[in-house]
């Protein structure tokens, strides 16, 4: 073999090894490439379960709560409004199986609809004020600051008067319970337009002045019913 056909040789190996080392160099470069973008994905991944995690807790954690200022008048409207609610829902109860006119009954399941979420709010509220929530027994009044009617609270019914209307059945009930609700409605009035007046919260008093309407017009409402049942 001639000296010039052994360097040609030569050098298309030499060739031939450099291609095959720049082709490696190059599936280890993309190889790693690839391994980097993975990780990075799986890093993105994981972040984002945990930023769901804290926005799905953020929403399931609430209670309904009043937002900005209050004072001492909203803390009572709220303690003193939720039992008020309460024995008014007590009193709607009563119609079912008792009440003999229809729009006896159709009223006292408005009552309950309209009231029962109101409570819920009123609890949300003391609790967002890391304000106590009434006891059971304050149902009658016998919480601190309650000076209306003879039982603490504006409206609310006496022991003698929620044993009448158990006792009462067909047109007598329907009277008893118009009668004594109109009374009710009044003492609840009489409390939101305190809340009004004295309170700070803007929520807690657009909720009064809602107690306000809409127990105006069933106290309107009732007053044509008695006069009818008569």
């Amino acid at each position: 073999m001639s000296v010039a056909h052994t360097a040609a040789a030569s050098t298309s190996a030499t060739r031939r090894h450099s291609l095959a080392a720049v082709s490696t160099a190059v599936a280890l470069t993309l190889t790693l490439a690839a391994c980097g973008s993975s990780g990075g994905s799986r890093s993105d991944d994981s972040a984002t379960p945990t930023m769901n995690h804290g926005a799905s807790s953020a929403a399931s954690s609430g209670a309904p709560s009043a937002t900005g200022t209050f004072n001492d008048a909203d803390v009572a409207f709220a303690q003193q409004m939720i039992p008020h609610h309460q024995q008014a829902i007590e009193m709607a109860r009563l119609a079912d199986g008792r009440a003999a006119d229809s729009e006896v009954k159709t009223l006292a399941t408005a009552i309950e609809k309209a009231q029962d979420p109101e409570i819920a709010t009123m609890r949300g509220w003391l609790k967002s004020w890391g304000k106590p929530l009434p006891a059971p027994s304050s149902s009658m009044g016998d919480m601190p600051g309650m000076h209306h009617g003879s039982s603490g609270m504006a409206g609310m019914m006496s022991d003698q008067d929620m044993s009448a209307l158990k006792s009462a059945k067909g047109k007598d009930f329907d009277k008893k319970f118009a009668q004594l609700m109109i009374g009710h409605h009044q003492g609840a009035v009489t409390m939101a337009k305190d809340e009004q007046k004295n309170g700070s919260n803007a929520e807690a008093k657009k909720l009064a002045g809602n107690v306000i309407a809409a127990q105006n017009a069933e106290i309107e409402q009732m007053n044509k019913m008695v006069d009818r049942l008569r």
